[in-house]
């Protein structure tokens, strides 16, 4: 039992660390990370009225990756970021952007302001039990939340390869698409999902910079971090597909939404 304990307690230690890891990191970040296609933008928002254009809450907003496409297609931003350097990053790249303090479980909006609220590469931080009931305290009646994720597309040979070649002892287990399961919560309708093809342009001295940014090589050793990615960038130079000059890394967007229920 006590073993149990003590391995659960450092997973949440971990989570926690690796939640918190991407603040001093945010100028790569926002340099390194790929966008999100306005396809899978439109989906996450389609039931939201356009007119007027729809206010929307962008939470755990990070540099405003997904801000960015928010506002490509029309909608009103409010960003939420709890941790100071990403928040700041975010407002240089994008100083019209209103910009607060805040989380999803603690949300500094009043109650019924905003028409949805949006996640981008950040659902699975929240502590859903306290973040649902925060989600539709802020939402107009029938408002939209949806969470997004841009994941590598495993299909591709290489690709899988890449994410086992890119592990570090921080690594969760990589996610199957097809076998995710949907969240719930009595406050928000049946959750749907939909899967849009993505790319971004990379090098290979860059997509090693990209999984630089992500949390399993930030919270590890200077030294294990160095090795990842230097594994990494011998790996992509050995593939024909990736040793020379720019290459599409294959993409899949993941999309989840939901409206909140009429009570």
């Amino acid at each position: 039992m006590g073993n149990t304990t003590d391995r659960d307690a450092s997973k949440r230690a971990l989570h926690a660390r690796r939640a918190a890891s991407f603040g001093a990191h945010a100028m790569d970040y926002a340099e390194h990370r790929p966008d999100y296609p306005l396809a899978a933008i439109r989906w996450a928002l389609e039931p939201v009225p356009t007119v007027p254009a729809p206010l929307v809450l962008d939470l755990g907003a990070g540099t405003g990756k997904l801000t960015e496409g928010l506002r490509a297609i029309g909608a009103s931003v409010i960003a939420v970021e709890p941790d100071d350097g990403m928040r700041v990053e975010l407002m240089r790249r994008m100083p019209g952007v209103r910009a607060l303090e805040g989380s999803a479980e603690e949300i500094p909006l009043a109650d019924g302001s905003v028409d949805a609220i949006v996640a981008g590469q950040a659902f699975h931080w929240f502590d859903q039990k306290r973040a649902f009931p925060e989600f539709a305290r802020v939402l107009r009646k029938g408002g939209t939340f949806a969470a997004l994720w841009n994941t590598d597309d495993l299909r591709v040979d290489w690709v899988a390869e890449l994410g086992r070649v890119a592990r570090s002892d921080a690594s969760a287990p990589p996610p199957e698409l097809g076998d995710a399961q949907l969240p719930q919560h009595s406050l928000f309708e049946i959750f749907e999902r939909a899967e849009f093809p993505h790319t971004q342009r990379r090098t290979a001295e860059s997509l090693a910079a990209t999984i630089g940014t992500h949390s399993h090589t930030l919270v590890v050793s200077p030294q294990q971090r160095a090795e990842v990615l230097r594994r990494v960038t011998e790996y992509l130079h050995s593939r024909p597909e990736t040793a020379e000059g720019e290459f599409d890394l294959p993409l899949v967007t993941l999309v989840l939404r939901s409206n909140l229920r009429d009570h």
